[in-house]
């Protein structure tokens, strides 16, 4: 943690909760208004991060994970009797329907393997498309991130869902911190994968190095789970396009096999992901680079 950081978490932990939550809000809506000063006007993740509300759009996602928009979106209630939402102020707890539904079902699937319920992160924007800060995917509708820390005894209050964090299962050497991760944790992941909505499940390598040693029996939903940057904190859920959709990209079947091989030990190496030489930022896609129909997303009223 930086000098500034911990300056300030002092400061926010001198001031009264409510007063926290509002100022964790604060911070975070100053972040973003530094990301867009950084950015053209024009940049399709400064026009969709400025947008509050939804399409009034039949449901529809548009375009790629990574590259889209979202029409028809609908908010993932704030609380459930199996969920709960985490960083309101964030404004990213939106989905296609068929992602609400999912979460919905699975909140319930946890509980019945002994899991007290999920904290739910970041979604989508109201209208999908690129966000100011954080993911590059995230954009139609279909992806969210599901904490590791499960839903405590209680609600959380206002302050908690801005200002506490998720807890690590990975060590700073890249490893399973066994004094955190569980089997519970394990076969949370498992329910998912064999979802059949489900497309590809991303969690951090040291995870499925773990999970691969942990399954046993069928092992073909392995293949699901990816290794990827981060995630050490929550796991990355994607739903496939739902069917009858038009203009939605959906993820490339799933390699053979379980993933436990080469691929993963590529990831296991020696930092993969840092590169030598960093290479020319790309610049920021702009409405034009999206599908057509993101324009009419954009712009309905």
């Amino acid at each position: 943690m930086s000098r500034l950081a911990a300056l300030l978490a002092l400061v926010l932990l001198a001031l009264p909760a409510t007063a926290r939550a509002q100022a964790a809000g604060e911070e975070a809506a100053r972040d973003i208004a530094a990301a867009r000063a950084a950015l053209p006007s024009d940049a399709a993740k400064v026009l969709f991060g400025g947008v509050t509300r939804p399409a009034p759009l039949a449901a529809r996602s548009i375009g790629a994970y990574a590259k889209g928009c979202l029409a028809g979106a609908v908010a993932l209630p704030v609380d459930g009797a199996t969920w709960a939402v985490m960083r309101l102020s964030r404004n990213r707890a939106w989905g296609h329907p068929a992602l609400i539904a999912f979460l919905e079902h699975f909140a319930e699937e946890g509980r019945k393997i002994g899991w007290p319920g999920l904290l739910v992160g970041d979604m989508s924007q109201p209208r999908g498309g690129p966000m100011l800060t954080g993911h590059a995917s995230h954009q139609i509708g279909l992806d969210a991130d599901v904490w590791f820390s499960p839903l405590p005894d209680r609600r959380p209050t206002a302050e908690e869902r801005e200002t506490i964090s998720a807890v690590s299962m990975v060590t700073p050497e890249r490893e399973i911190d066994a004094t955190r991760w569980t089997e519970t944790r394990a076969r949370l992941v498992r329910a998912a994968a064999l979802d059949p909505r489900v497309a590809r499940i991303f969690v951090h390598p040291a995870i499925k190095k773990t999970l691969c040693g942990w399954a046993s029996g069928d092992r073909a939903w392995l293949a699901k789970v990816r290794p990827w940057w981060g995630h050490t904190y929550h796991f990355h859920i994607r739903l496939a396009c739902p069917a009858g959709t038009t203009g939605c990209v959906g993820q490339d079947p799933v390699p053979a096999g379980d993933g436990c091989g080469a691929d993963l030990a590529w990831w296991l190496g020696p930092e993969p992901w840092r590169p030598s030489e960093p290479g020319p930022e790309k610049p920021p896609m702009k409405l034009a680079d999206l599908p057509a129909a993101c324009r009419e997303v954009l712009t309905a009223p």
